[in-house]
Parts: structure tokens; sequence; C-alpha cells
């Protein structure tokens, strides 16, 4: 890329930032791709005044061929925001890319028009631009990816906070029902819901169901293993119930050691035997009907 290209870019940044902001919103107000539904007028011009303010400041300071420099640092932190901040409201990574790709049509325009007797310079200056819009809009997408995969693990938690639920059955016990496939992710989250639940209450028992487990399999083993300990050190016992004859067979073939855990076959013998060791009966739970 020659050294001169890019000094009429800058020039018209400088000198022509009202006129470019005119034709660039103009061009995405009618764009195919307007989402007008997630964003209002308001804020597309405020984020496309914004980006045009800080690219007149960074190519006026820094290299047009290198946008991860230090002058290039507010740019940078603007478009993260924006890619993010769209990411959350819905927007496709097109959609957020085409942000920056659509100033090309005004750019291109102006530097014609000042150019358009020199081609050569006027080829320069279009690389030029083109070159710089490019890279900012990949790292713009880049972003974007960053800030979708941070939504979708947000969503991710918070559907394995709502899919294990940890219930009061009865004074001082407590069970925890689990459905589908326990892995150290969501075991990590069992093990917070239960511990803060056992905090709250004050529980000394606290049952497991796995009937809703499919498979048991040593790591499911050792998962289970680690939220009885935990709630141990919490100072409630737990109970495993669920154990039906395949996942038991499975347990002894696969050589894991559950001899220090009481298990039973349903919830409701797990349940017979809480109200045992706590020493409950059905007319002693403050909250029961009546």
């Amino acid at each position: 890329m020659p050294s001169a290209a890019g000094q009429t870019l800058r020039k018209v940044l400088a000198q022509s930032q009202k006129e470019l902001l005119g034709d660039w919103l103009q061009g995405q107000l009618a764009a195919s791709t307007l989402r007008s539904d997630l964003m209002k007028e308001n804020e597309l011009r405020e984020q496309s005044r914004e980006l045009l303010a800080l690219l007149q400041t960074a190519t006026q300071n820094g290299s047009l061929e290198r946008i991860d420099g230090t002058d290039w640092t507010a740019v940078r932190e603007f478009l993260a925001r924006v890619s993010r901040s769209r990411a959350q409201q819905g927007f496709s990574s097109s959609d957020t890319a085409t942000f920056v790709f659509s100033l090309k049509e005004p750019l291109f325009a102006r530097l014609r028009a000042d150019l358009g007797n020199d081609a050569q310079a006027l080829a320069d200056e279009l690389w030029a631009t083109g070159y710089l819009l490019d890279r900012l809009g990949l790292y713009t997408t880049e972003m974007y990816v960053k800030g979708r995969e941070e939504v979708i693990s947000r969503q991710q938690r918070e559907m394995m906070e709502l899919s294990t639920p940890v219930v009061q059955l009865w004074e001082n016990i407590l069970a925890l029902p689990l459905i589908g496939t326990l892995d150290s992710e969501r075991t990590q989250v069992v093990m917070e819901s239960l511990l803060q639940k056992i905090v709250e209450t004050g529980a000394s028992i606290a049952i497991i169901d796995i009937t809703g487990v499919p498979t048991v399999d040593t790591l499911v083993a050792q998962h289970l293993l680690k939220t009885v300990a935990a709630a141990r050190l919490m100072g409630a016992d737990c109970i495993i119930s669920g154990i039906r004859p395949q996942i038991a067979q499975t347990i002894v073939h696969l050589g894991v050691n559950l001899s220090d855990v009481t298990t039973k076959a349903s919830l409701a013998d797990a349940f017979s035997i809480a109200l045992k060791r706590t020493d409950a009966n059905l007319s002693r739970y403050s909250g029961a009907a009546t």
C-alpha cells in the first residue's frame, strides 16, 4: 500500500463530518438490512456520529494499516461495545458488520469527487480506505461472536439453574431432583444451588433424586459424590434416590464406592428415611396445609 495513501481520507473525515454522517445515515436507513424493530433511528444516528468522530481522531494520529495500535484503542473499544450490545439485542453478525461496511459507499463517493481527475491517487485512496474498513468490519464480527457466546453461555447457565430446583419437602429436609445429563458444569450449578439452600434453610438432610438421569457412568458417579461431600461439609447428610436396577448394576460394574451414602429406589422411600432421621411427623411441619 503506498505510503501517501490515506491523506484524502483524513481530509474528508476532518472536513466533511456533517455531510458524511448525513449520507451514511441515509444509506443505512434505506438498506434492506435495517432492523428498525431492534434499534431506533436516534440510537443509530448517535452510534454513527460517534464512530465517525473516533475515526477522524484515529486516522489523524495512527496508521491506516494497523488498527491494533494504541491510536485505535478508542475505535476498537467502541466497536466492541456496539457489537456486544447488538448481539444482546438480537442482531445477526452480518447486520452488525454491515454497520461498518456501509460506510464505504459515502466515503468512496467523496473520494471520487475529490480525486476524480487522478486515477492513480484515487485507486490508492480507495484501496487504503477499503482495507481499513474491511479490518474494522472483521474486528466487529469477532467482537459480535464473543458477545453472542457470552449471551449463549449466560442463557445456558440460567437454564441449568432452572432445571435443578432445590425444593424444601419438609422441615430440615430438602430434595434436589435431577433430570438429564450431569456434566461438570451442571454439577457446579447443582452444588451451588444445594449449598445455598442448605444455608438458607438450615436443613440437615438433602435427598438427591436421580430418577431423571438417563445413565450413570464413572464421571456422573464422581459428580454425585462431590455433591454429597460438599453438602456434608455444610452440615447436611445426603440420601440418593432413584437407584434403578440397571443403574445399580452399572455402579457395581464400575466399582464406584457408595457404601457410606444412603441410597433408595424411590423418592418416597428416601423421604420416609429422612422423616425418621429428623424425628418428624406429618403434624409437625408448620407449613402443612390445614
